[in-house]
């Protein structure tokens, strides 16, 4: 399971200056895409040896030990550095050292392109790991490819799906929105009964907002090497604002912070009705939302002229350091992990896979989920895993991206304003941002 949550501005602070200290230079074109073969990674795995692995995946202990009993040769020292954004200071501080870190790390997609940047990763084209492209789904694909070079294999995927509290729709004669306008509509209904009750919750994620401009047709974010375009006006994402604006402004989302306690409790007492979120959500109700067992569903995500579209929120890969002494052992791991017998460990815990045999095998589809009254949700999102919409791309910079959404778009939740504005004011912090660390930005 994985969840995009805020970075420190620290971190991504650290992470450009690494690269440009490092005279990093990613031109037109990237790297070229290295044909290597699987030779010397199954010769390592042969041999056996020790690697450090960090992550923070609550499934990561028992993919370790899993391993080591199929493969007695090798010892795998699992570190859980802490919260995503403590293990990437700590990754950080290792890569600017030169020593220290570990030889495979758990890296969000959407950190993955600055971590790329430093050229500390091990481009895994050289082991003929890009043969693997046709296991996975397209989306997870393109998230683990930066520059043309292929940084990771993905382990998990976040398509997104709308959850929602069946027994509150039921008792307020709600039906299930297929479009937005629809969802808008109930939101209004909901509230107007029962004043307690919203929709959601949303006081500013910049994942969820990045999510829902994806999903939207939006590309506000475009880079060739150093040279960075940002539009967060384009039509994708006016459409989305034109849409959340009404739930903003009409003060239609329920003011309660995502992922606290409150928030939780809100979910198991049907003070939040729904949640437009990634597929690795169902382990997070079950461990946190007791109260909410048989009472939650899961439907496709709204879209705007009710064509099946979706988006990924989430989700994460593994990547090989340069620094390991063993790198070849190391992507060895990687590939157990994520393409072998390590995604039995990982689903059994509950994530969400990449890998297309898995989501598309009996056992995951047909599986009834008690938690959701008995219904086979895997259907429901394998189904928005093959609807993601195409062309999406992060910034080279985006943890620090998130790090300043408060700061600008986040105004606009906590005032109720027009959504417009703050991403208006968030552009121009990460055009300046952009040009302050070596980037030529250009804004619209």
């Amino acid at each position: 399971m994985s969840r995009i949550r805020r970075s420190v501005k620290a971190v991504a602070a650290v992470t450009l200056a690494v690269a440009l200290a490092a005279g990093c230079s990613s031109g037109a074109g990237g790297p070229a895409t290295a044909t290597g073969t699987q030779d010397s990674v199954d010769a390592a795995l042969k041999a056996g040896g020790t690697i450090t692995y960090w992550s923070w995946t609550p499934s990561a202990k028992d993919q370790v030990a899993a391993f080591e009993k199929e493969f007695p040769n090798v010892k795998v020292n699992y570190v859980n550095a802490g919260t995503n954004k403590e293990q990437y200071t700590k990754l950080q501080n290792a890569i600017k050292a030169g020593t220290g870190g570990p030889d495979v790390a758990q890296i969000e997609y959407y950190a993955l392109p600055q971590f790329a940047l430093t050229d500390s990763l091990v481009n895994l084209d050289q082991y003929g790991f890009g043969s693997f492209e046709k296991d996975y789904a397209p989306s997870t694909w393109s998230s683990v490819r930066v520059n043309n070079g292929l940084y990771g294999l993905p382990q998990d995927s976040g398509p997104m799906a709308l959850f929602y509290n069946k027994e509150v729709f039921d008792k307020h004669g709600i039906a299930v929105p297929k479009t937005w306008q629809e969802y808008v509509a109930a939101a209004e209904k909901l509230h107007a009964a029962d004043p307690g009750k919203y929709i959601t919750s949303d006081t500013g994620d910049p994942g969820f907002a990045t999510s829902m401009i994806w999903q939207a047709g939006g590309k506000p974010f475009t880079a060739d090497g150093r040279n960075v375009k940002i539009n967060l006006a384009d039509a994708g994402t006016k459409k989305w604002t034109a849409t959340w604006n009404r739930l903003v402004e009409g003060k239609l989302l329920a003011p309660i912070k995502e992922w606290s306690d409150d928030w939780f409790r809100a979910l198991g007492d049907g003070t939040i009705a729904t949640l437009v979120t990634g597929a690795w959500m169902p382990g997070n109700f079950k461990s946190s939302v007791p109260g909410g067992a048989g009472k939650w569903a899961v439907a496709p995500m709204p879209t705007y002229d009710g064509q099946p579209v979706t988006a990924e929120n989430g989700g994460s890969t593994q990547s090989v350091l340069k620094q390991s002494g063993n790198p070849a052992l190391a992507a060895a791991f990687v590939r157990w992990l994520n393409h072998g017998n390590g995604v039995k460990p990982f689903i059994a815990s509950g994530g969400f896979p990449a890998t297309t045999a898995d989501l598309n095998s009996p056992a995951f589809l047909d599986a009834a989920d008690p938690y959701f009254g008995g219904q086979k949700i895997n259907q429901v999102l394998n189904d928005a895993s093959k609807s993601v919409a195409k062309g999406w791309t992060y910034l080279p910079y985006q943890t620090y991206a998130n790090s300043v959404f408060s700061d600008t778009v986040g105004k606009a939740y906590l005032n109720g304003t027009s959504l417009d504005a703050g991403l208006n004011a968030w552009q121009q912090a990460l055009v300046d941002y952009g040009n302050q660390q070596g980037f030529t930005v250009s804004a619209g």
